[in-house]
């Protein structure tokens, strides 16, 4: 059932979110922050599985991040709508699950789907705020949409440390376990079946963690730059006081 959250995490297909967020959403929600999870699909055009599969296993993902929510439209694996219609079905969401802020795909990506999801968020989460759009539930709208990365890289807007949950996003990855690299899998080989794909989860994750000094990290991106309370704190570990290690995820170069 769709509940008042802080976050709200859209992804094309059931798996992006974990792929491009979920980290973060793990972080966040250690710290008391509450997400769901919105799949615009049902994945149905995915080379390996089925739909029933992908919802048995996105189901289980969204456990294991802590997601108070996951709720999935039917906007079309391989096509995805971004017409009049779809818009109001996003807008119903966004209105119920009333987020502070939209986590969303990146809006350059080799997937066409993703492109179009993150346009889809953007205009849905705008709309959602026109007081004389009348629905069903009154206007909301999130205070940002930002961005995650998912083939592509871009520029950070700024890097989440997710050293200390990796372990789990990476178990909410491997609960697709139709999607991803299993040696003994008889399906056709895909962009992200791969053991060299598995492998760069987390080499990606290394490298936006080096830009933050911390062991893994996930990338943002905001047309809106945050704005700091607290700069100082905001650094603080990054270079080390002493030559000794110091407890955290920082560690010295």
């Amino acid at each position: 059932m769709i509940q008042a959250i802080d976050i709200l995490a859209i992804g094309a297909h059931p798996d992006d979110v974990e792929l491009g967020c979920g980290g973060a959403l793990a972080a966040l929600r250690e710290r008391g922050k509450t997400f769901g999870i919105l799949d615009l699909t049902r994945g149905e055009a995915g080379t390996r599985g089925t739909p029933e599969i992908r919802a048995r296993e996105s189901a289980e993902a969204a456990r294991i991040l802590g997601a108070t929510f996951r709720t999935a439209l039917d906007l079309g694996d391989g096509n995805l709508r971004t017409d009049r219609d779809a818009e109001l079905q996003v807008i119903d969401v966004v209105r119920r699950a009333r987020p502070r802020l939209v986590f969303a795909p990146h809006e350059k990506d080799r997937h066409p789907d993703h492109v179009r999801a993150s346009r889809l968020s953007v205009s849905a989460s705008f709309y959602a705020g026109l007081r004389s759009l009348v629905r069903e539930e009154p206007a909301h709208r999130p205070q940002q949409v930002v961005f995650y990365l998912s083939s592509f890289v871009a520029e950070p807007s700024f890097l989440v440390d997710v050293t200390d949950v990796f372990d789990r996003k990476v178990a909410s990855i491997r609960a697709y376990a139709s999607q991803f690299y299993d040696p003994l899998s008889e399906e056709p080989r895909t962009f992200i079946s791969s053991e060299e794909y598995f492998l760069g989860i987390e080499a990606r994750a290394q490298t936006f963690g080096r830009l933050a000094n911390v062991r893994h990290a996930e990338a943002f991106v905001s047309n809106a730059p945050p704005v700091l309370a607290d700069p100082v704190a905001a650094f603080e570990g990054y270079e080390p006081e002493d030559p000794a290690p110091r407890a955290g995820s920082r560690y010295p170069r």
